[in-house]
C-alpha cells in the first residue's frame, strides 16, 4: 500500500497506525516518487492520495488509469476539493487519522475490517 501526500502528517500518522495493525504502508510525498516505485517493480495493493496531488492535469490522468487498477481512497479538501476521480473513494477534511484507516481496511481486500 501507498500513501501519497506532500504533508507529513498524512503520510506518517496512518502509516503508524497501519503497522500496528501489521499492515506495511510505503509513504511516498508526490505521485512521480509513486511512479517510480511502480516502475521498479513494486505494485501497491491500494493508494492512499492527498487531493492536492489532483490538481496536476499530468498527474490526474496517471491517476485515472491506475484508479482502473487498483483501489484509490483520495483525501481531498473541502475547500478546494479536485474535481472527482473515476473509480476513486473520496474522504474530505477535517478527518480523523482513525477514520483514514477504518476505511483502509474496509477497502483491503482479504482483510477483516478490524475495530
Amino acid at each position: 500500500m501507498f500513501i501519497v501526500s506532500g504533508d507529513w502528517d498524512l503520510r506518517g500518522a496512518p502509516r503508524a497506525e497501519l503497522r500496528e495493525a501489521g499492515i506495511e504502508a510505503l509513504g511516498l510525498e508526490t505521485v512521480e516518487d509513486m511512479a517510480r516505485v511502480i516502475a521498479g517493480g513494486i505494485a501497491p495493493s491500494l493508494v492512499v492520495l492527498d487531493g492536492a496531488q489532483l490538481h496536476n492535469s499530468e498527474m490526474r490522468r496517471a491517476l485515472e488509469n491506475l484508479s482502473s487498477r487498483v483501489p484509490l481512497l483520495v483525501i481531498d479538501s473541502r475547500l478546494d476539493p479536485a474535481p472527482p476521480l473515476p473509480g476513486a473513494t473520496t474522504m474530505l477534511r477535517p478527518v480523523q487519522i482513525k477514520e483514514i484507516v477504518a476505511r483502509i481496511l474496509a477497502m483491503l481486500p482479504g482483510l477483516m475490517n478490524a475495530s
